[in-house]
C-alpha cells in the first residue's frame, strides 16, 4: 500500500522516496515485532496497536488513499481485507449487543 501512495502522491518510479521508505520500514519493523502475527491476517483487526501516533496517522493516510487502489494492484488481497473487516466489525456489534443485553438482565434483577 505504501508503494502504491508513493507512486502516485509523490511521483516515484521505480522505489520508494525516503519519506515513504522510512514509514515502510518502520511498518515491517512493528510487524516484525507483533506476538499476534500468527493468528491475525491485518493490524486493523488486532486488539493492539502498536504504532506510534504520528506513524499511526500516516499509516491511516496511506490507507486511506491506496486501499480503494488496491482492488487493480492486488485484488484478492484487497477482497480478503475487505471480509476481514467487515467480519470484524459484524463480530464486535454482536459482542456489544450482548454485553448490553447483560447488563439490561443484570439492571431488571
Amino acid at each position: 500500500m505504501i508503494e502504491v501512495y508513493c507512486k502516485k502522491k509523490h511521483k516515484t518510479k521505480g522505489g520508494l522516496c525516503a519519506e515513504c521508505k522510512e514509514l515502510a520500514d518502520y511498518a515491517a519493523l512493528r510487524t516484525s515485532k507483533c506476538p499476534f502475527m500468527e493468528t491475525k491476517t491485518f493490524c486493523s483487526a488486532c486488539k493492539v496497536h502498536c504504532y506510534a501516533p504520528e506513524k499511526k496517522e500516516k499509516i491511516k493516510e496511506v490507507m486511506r488513499f491506496s486501499g480503494p487502489r488496491m482492488l487493480w494492484y492486488h485484488p484478492v488481497l484487497a477482497i480478503k481485507h475487505a471480509y476481514v473487516t467487515i467480519k470484524n466489525v459484524r463480530s464486535k456489534k454482536k459482542c456489544e449487543s450482548q454485553n448490553t443485553q447483560k447488563i439490561k438482565n443484570v439492571m431488571e434483577r
